[in-house]
C-alpha cells in the first residue's frame, strides 16, 4: 500500500548513489527498445500512427502492443514524452525509453506522444509545439487506443524525460479533462515550476495552479546526480503530495537507465507494480468521489 497522503511521502531508498559513479555506457544494457516502423500493430511491435485528423501530415505517434498481447484483455497503459532534442536526446517520439524499460516489453501498452506543432504540422523537437493541439492530441490518443486496443482506463500512467518530466504535469495536468486521465506519474529529469524556461507558463504560479490537480496521486520523481532541488521545491509547494523521490547514480542526462538491469531501474518497478497493486481506483463510488483522488469516473 502507499503511504499516507496526508504527509509529503519520501520513499526512502536503501541504494545510496556514489558520487563516483561512472558514465551509463559503462554499463551493458540488457534491452534495446524496438526500432519503429510503419507496419500494423502486433504483439512486441512498435509502429507508427497518425490519427485520422491528421492525415497526411508529418504530426504522429508510436504505439507498442506487449509481447503477450491478446485481442480482448485489458492492459495498464504508459504514456510517455520525450525530451528536447539536445546532445544524445533526439527530441523525437522514437527517441523515448521510459515506457520500454519499465515494462520490459510485456504486460503493459506504450504510447511515445507528440508535441504537436500546428505550423509544420509536425512532431515539435524542442518544447511544446501548441500546446492546445498537443492536450487535444492526447487526450484522443489515449481514448482511442484504450477502445481498440484494450487499454484499461483506469490503470494510464503519463511518464516523460527532461521536456517530458516536466510535461507530466504541464501537459498533463493542463486542465481538469486531461488530468483526470491518469493513475500515476513518472517524472525523470526536471519538474515542473523548479525552474522557469522560456515559455509561458514555467512560472511558479501556473505551475501551482497545475499541482492542485494532481490531487493524491502518486508520482514518481527521479534525477541523475541528487532529486534535492524538487524535494525542496514540493516541500513548499505541495507538502500534502504522494511522492517517491529517487536520484540515479549516475551523471548522464538521459532516460536510457531503465534499459540497464541497475537498482534504480528495480526501484521504478517496484513501485510501478506497487501502484497498480493498490485497491480502491475501480471500487470508489464515482457520484461522492473528491477530484483528482484515485478514483476515476
Amino acid at each position: 500500500m502507499m503511504r499516507p497522503v496526508t504527509l509529503l511521502t519520501i520513499v526512502a531508498m536503501l541504494y545510496v548513489p556514489s558520487v563516483t559513479a561512472k558514465n551509463i555506457e559503462s554499463v551493458k544494457p540488457d534491452l534495446v527498445t524496438p526500432t519503429a516502423t510503419g507496419h500494423a500493430p502486433a504483439p512486441g511491435k512498435r509502429v507508427r500512427q497518425t490519427n485520422e485528423n491528421y492525415a497526411g501530415t508529418e504530426v504522429y505517434h508510436l504505439l507498442y502492443l506487449p509481447t503477450d498481447w491478446v485481442k480482448g484483455e485489458k492492459y495498464p497503459v504508459i504514456v510517455e514524452y520525450a525530451g528536447n532534442k539536445w546532445k544524445t536526446s533526439p527530441g523525437t517520439v522514437e527517441g523515448s525509453n521510459l515506457g520500454y524499460g519499465i515494462s520490459g516489453g510485456k504486460g503493459v501498452i506504450w504510447i511515445s506522444m507528440p508535441f504537436v506543432d500546428e505550423d509544420d504540422l509536425s512532431n515539435a523537437t524542442k518544447w511544446w509545439g501548441n500546446v492546445d493541439a498537443t492536450v487535444e492530441y492526447c487526450k484522443k490518443t489515449v481514448k482511442r487506443i484504450c477502445a481498440e486496443y484494450g487499454g484499461d482506463s483506469s490503470n494510464i500512467f503519463i511518464a516523460g524525460f527532461s521536456r517530458g518530466a516536466i510535461a507530466c504535469n504541464y501537459i498533463g495536468l493542463h486542465d481538469d479533462e486531461i488530468a483526470s486521465l491518469w493513475r500515476g506519474f513518472i517524472c525523470h529529469s526536471h519538474y515542473d515550476g523548479v525552474k522557469k524556461w522560456d515559455y509561458v507558463g514555467s512560472d511558479r504560479a501556473s505551475a501551482a495552479t497545475r499541482l492542485k490537480r494532481l490531487g493524491n496521486r502518486p508520482q514518481f520523481i527521479s534525477h541523475e546526480r541528487s532529486v534535492d532541488s524538487t524535494r525542496k521545491y514540493l516541500n513548499r509547494a505541495f507538502p500534502s503530495g504522494n511522492f517517491t523521490f529517487q536520484a540515479i547514480s549516475f551523471p548522464d542526462h538521459t532516460d536510457s537507465w531503465v534499459l540497464r538491469n541497475i537498482p534504480e531501474r528495480k526501484m521504478i518497478r517496484n513501485w510501478f507494480n506497487e501502484v497498480l497493486k493498490e485497491k480502491g481506483q475501480t471500487e470508489c463510488n464515482a457520484v461522492n468521489r473528491a477530484p483528482y483522488t484515485n478514483c476515476r469516473l
